[in-house]
This record gives C-alpha cells, sequence and structure tokens, in this order.
C-alpha cells in the first residue's frame, strides 16, 4: 500500500449519517458499526468510520443544538469522574426537568471549574429559575460569584435515590459508550463526541419514556426526518 495515509475519509459525508447515528445512538464500536454497514452492503474500515465521524460531529452536534428547544427553567447539575488519555478528568453536566442533556470536561473539581461550567450554561440559556444541586460546596461558591445567579432558587440537598435519579439516569449512556470505546483517548477528541452524544439522545429522549406505542412511532419518525434534514443541510 503506497498511501501515505491510507484511512483518509475518501466516502460521501451520506455515508456519515448513518455510521454518526449509530455510533452515538448505541452502545457500538468502530468495529460493531462496521460490520453493520458491511451487512447493508458497505464496505469501510473501522479506520475510515473514526476520521469520517471526527470530522463531522462538530458540524453534526452545531445543527442539532440550533434546532433544540429552549432549556427548562429548572437544572439539576452533577459530576462524574472519567479518564482521559490515562487522566482522571470531571464531566460536568446539567439536565433540566425534560431531560435535556448538556456537559463539559474538565481537569479539575473546584469553585472555578463549577463557575466556568456555569458561565457556559448561562450564555447559551440564560437564568433559570431553580437550580438543583448535591452537597458539593463549589456549586454554592460558584453560584454566590456569579450576579445572574443570587436570586436564583438554590437548592442543595444530599439526593436521594429518588432527587438525583434524573441526571444519574443521563450518566448511564456516556459510561456505557466510554466501555465500548475502550477509553476515552483526548480530552478535545472526548468532548466532541460528548456533545454530539448528548444532542442525540436529546433528540430520542421521548421515544422510549411512558408513552404509547404509536406516539412513540410518532416520535421517531419525526427524529428520523430531523436527522436526515440536518444531514442534508451539512452535506
Amino acid at each position: 500500500m503506497t498511501d501515505a495515509k491510507p484511512y483518509r475519509p475518501r466516502f460521501p459525508m451520506t455515508m456519515s449519517q448513518p455510521a454518526g447515528w449509530l455510533d452515538h445512538r448505541f452502545p457500538l464500536s468502530y468495529r460493531d458499526v462496521q460490520e453493520l454497514l458491511h451487512q447493508r452492503g458497505i464496505e469501510v474500515s473501522h479506520e475510515t468510520l473514526r476520521e469520517s465521524c471526527i470530522k463531522f460531529e462538530p458540524r453534526f452536534a452545531e445543527d442539532l443544538r440550533h434546532r433544540e428547544s429552549r432549556r427548562g427553567s429548572r437544572w439539576f447539575l452533577d459530576e462524574v469522574c472519567t479518564t482521559i488519555a490515562g487522566g482522571r478528568h470531571r464531566l460536568w453536566r446539567a439536565v433540566d426537568e425534560h431531560g435535556s442533556v448538556q456537559g463539559i470536561f474538565q481537569r479539575h473539581r473546584d469553585p472555578e471549574a463549577a463557575k466556568t461550567f456555569l458561565t457556559i450554561l448561562l450564555g447559551e440559556h440564560g437564568v433559570p429559575e431553580v437550580i438543583h444541586t448535591d452537597g458539593l460546596r463549589n456549586y454554592g461558591v460558584a453560584i454566590w460569584e456569579l450576579p445572574s445567579l443570587r436570586d436564583v432558587n438554590y437548592q442543595k440537598v444530599i439526593f436521594t435515590a429518588r432527587c438525583n435519579n434524573l441526571i444519574e439516569q443521563e450518566h448511564r449512556p456516556t459510561r456505557r459508550q466510554e466501555r465500548s470505546q475502550q477509553g476515552l483517548g483526548r480530552r478535545k477528541r472526548a468532548q466532541s463526541f460528548l456533545s454530539l452524544h448528548a444532542c442525540i439522545t436529546n433528540l430520542h429522549q421521548h421515544s422510549r419514556r411512558g408513552v404509547s406505542a404509536s406516539t412513540g412511532r410518532q416520535h421517531q419518525k419525526h427524529v428520523f426526518q430531523t436527522w436526515s434534514a440536518v444531514a442534508a443541510g451539512v452535506a
């Protein structure tokens, strides 16, 4: 093989659409996606899939964020520890009462990290009415240092299983994806992956949650139409 870089993307963006959706919707590795595409008659290597997803993920995520509805007025905040390139990082995550997710990776677990996360949330979604957190004191310090949040109803509790169930459930898909990919290689890549993963999770959040079969099918149809429109807009 004479090509100096044999795995650079050679396939059209339309191939990245099903590959990206499969990769983020289900806990699959690139080799799993490769096999599924092969069954459909598309022969492509897992390395090509990986590079193609890296190329198009930010554009998919940006378009999906523009299509999302406004974040709810009640935020649930939590952080979880993860490993990126052998180092320990914190995934700071926010979920509203409707289940919409947003999260960022940061190395530290201190008031400055909490303040950075809250500033990003405020810039994108405005000021909420209520903020729920666990007993971590860094949240209280960060909220006090941000003038726009001083009048917000801040509720700090030692969560019971019922209180933190909403956001704890949202940690699970990330953990499953992390295991399927055998860890996250680089912070920038992990953040890009997480951004699209959260958008696709938000897109599908009403498909399986206590709705009738007909309502679920209608919502899934709308989801697939939205995803196709996103792919067509990015192409």
